[in-house]
């Protein structure tokens, strides 16, 4: 036998889907303006992992308080916007990706905010699925700005349809 009849054949490797623009990640996320974090969901490889970016600017309306004479981005946002992402990834993974789902917080762990981010920076939110079972997926995330770590946490969130969120009121 040859080496080529004996080796066996490569592991398959999941495909990246390519980008999600800001209309398609509305449709799959309900946050809107001022609290929609992100503005393009990019290297998305499908229920896996994904790379949310937030072009942040001066004209964000958290700049206004936090804080005038030198604006930081809140660290509290970075985390959201890493949630916003892995919420993007869980919906576009499922058979209907524009079918109303609403993603909820359950905990974040291991939080951590390295340097601020600030007017003028492209925030890169790698996101990483850890696991899921049912509705609930839990994902680490590492925001980065010109490749370097800025923030990073471990979080998990449960999915639910959003007909069921309303009853729950």
């Amino acid at each position: 036998m040859s080496d080529a009849e004996t080796k066996s054949p490569p592991a398959a490797k999941k495909q990246a889907l390519g980008t999600l623009d800001i209309n398609q990640i509305m449709a799959r996320i309900p946050h809107r303006y001022p609290f929609l974090l992100i503005d393009k969901v990019i290297d998305i490889v499908d229920g896996e992992s994904g790379v949310g970016i937030k072009n942040v600017t001066i004209n964000e309306p958290f700049f206004q308080g936090h804080f005038p004479q030198r604006p930081v981005m809140p660290g509290v946002l970075i985390i959201e916007a890493m949630a916003q992402t892995a919420g993007v990834l869980v919906v576009n993974s499922m058979k209907d990706p524009e079918a109303n789902k609403i993603v909820y917080f359950m905990t974040i762990d291991d939080a951590r905010f390295r340097r601020p981010v600030m007017p003028g920076d492209r925030l890169e939110i790698h996101v990483k699925k850890q696991r899921n079972r049912g509705p609930v997926w839990r994902f680490s995330g590492k925001a980065k700005v010109d490749g370097v770590t800025v923030a990073e946490a471990t979080y998990s969130a449960m999915i639910v349809e959003e007909s069921a969120a309303k009853s729950a009121d």
